[in-house]
């Protein structure tokens, strides 16, 4: 009996131990198998953008997209800037005056129209957006600003009616670099957007550390020199504006606009917390800079505004402290930004 159980006992044990073998590997298998399930599956997710997604506007509406969109139409040419710095795929925008001392002839912004003829963006007609012309592009993607000159809101019920998602943006109380990344997420363009932003925010970081700063605080406006002889108007930026925070980043100190020297409407569209617009007679009540920097402008307006005398009088103009930022910089985007960067270092550089 003995010896037989012998043999018996090794032939259990061998099996036993075989398919504890057998378990082992299954259980390696399983996990390594596991892990590169999730990898696949992560990467797929990261190639497919996560569609569809549902994001919040500025409007207060939760925004549906379906898929990833390939022919966007932006409404607003100030929108536009952001979206083809992010290479979103815009096939069509609204545009503003053409031939003007910002645009082209075509309406583009002189700040990126090279680039969307480059992409071949065509011009949408007239500034008003009118929604039969949109529907035509057939767009996947409509983009609309909720502030401004170039707002669609009147039109937006209308615009719904096409079909394809629409989203508001407002750009009124944010910098362009959140506009750009937030249309990058609705575009599914973030990379390219973040890559955009980071790209500016580098230049930024050089140009602080090349500039010495004029005496401060600063006042930074828009000037409208009179023309029909109702008297110059300006609008003052706000810390709130990309205008003003671009010029805090550098270090510069704002001023803020007396209760008693405001306006009480703006011609820029909607109720806006970036300006403050500021009628002749107060003038020079509002702008206490030692330092103005007037953006949309160049040398000729800064020399309208050195002989306004509405604002003879202030700190800024009889210490010859007025600068221009260029005629590109009242829209800013991440083209029209990097074009004042430059001017800011070549006037203030150390």
């Amino acid at each position: 009996m003995t010896p037989t159980k012998t043999p018996l006992r090794r032939l259990l044990a061998a099996l036993i131990f075989a398919l504890c073998g057998v378990f082992a590997l299954s259980a390696c298998g399983s996990g390594d198998g596991s892990s590169e399930d999730s990898s696949d599956s992560a990467s797929a997710s990261a190639s497919s953008g996560d569609w569809p997604r549902t994001i919040k506007d500025d409007n207060g509406d939760e925004v549906t997209i379906d898929s990833q969109p390939k022919s966007i139409v932006s409404t607003s040419v100030t929108l536009t800037g952001p979206l083809l710095a992010a290479d979103a795929p815009v096939k069509a925008t609204g545009i503003t005056q053409a031939n003007t001392p910002v645009s082209d002839d075509k309406g583009f912004f002189t700040q990126w129209g090279d680039v969307a003829e480059q992409r071949g963006v065509k011009a949408l007609s007239g500034i008003t957006t009118k929604p039969e012309e949109v529907a035509a592009e057939n767009p996947d993607l409509i983009i609309v600003s909720k502030t401004g000159q170039d707002s669609a809101m009147e039109q937006l019920d209308q615009l719904k009616e096409i079909g394809a998602p629409v989203f508001v943006v407002d750009y009124a109380d944010k910098d362009w670099q959140d506009v750009t990344e937030k249309l990058g997420e609705v575009t599914g363009h973030e990379q390219q957007a973040e890559d955009v932003v980071k790209k500016y925010e580098d230049k930024l970081a050089e140009v602080k550390d090349a500039i010495e700063l004029p005496e401060q605080p600063t006042t930074a406006l828009n000037y409208n020199p009179s023309r029909d002889g109702s008297g110059s108007k300006a609008n003052i930026w706000t810390d709130k504006s990309a205008q003003g925070r671009m010029l805090k980043e550098l270090g510069f100190e704002l001023t803020t606009v007396p209760d008693d020297a405001k306006s009480g409407s703006s011609q820029m569209g909607g109720q806006r917390e970036d300006i403050v617009p500021v009628d002749s007679e107060n003038l020079s009540k509002a702008i206490t800079g030692k330092t103005a920097v007037i953006f949309n402008a160049d040398e000729k307006k800064v020399q309208a505004f050195e002989k306004d005398q509405l604002v003879a009088d202030t700190d800024a103009v009889k210490d010859s402290r007025v600068y221009a930022m260029g005629l590109d910089s009242f829209r800013l985007d991440y083209y029209s930004a990097g074009n004042v960067l430059d001017v800011i270092e070549k006037e203030f550089g150390k």
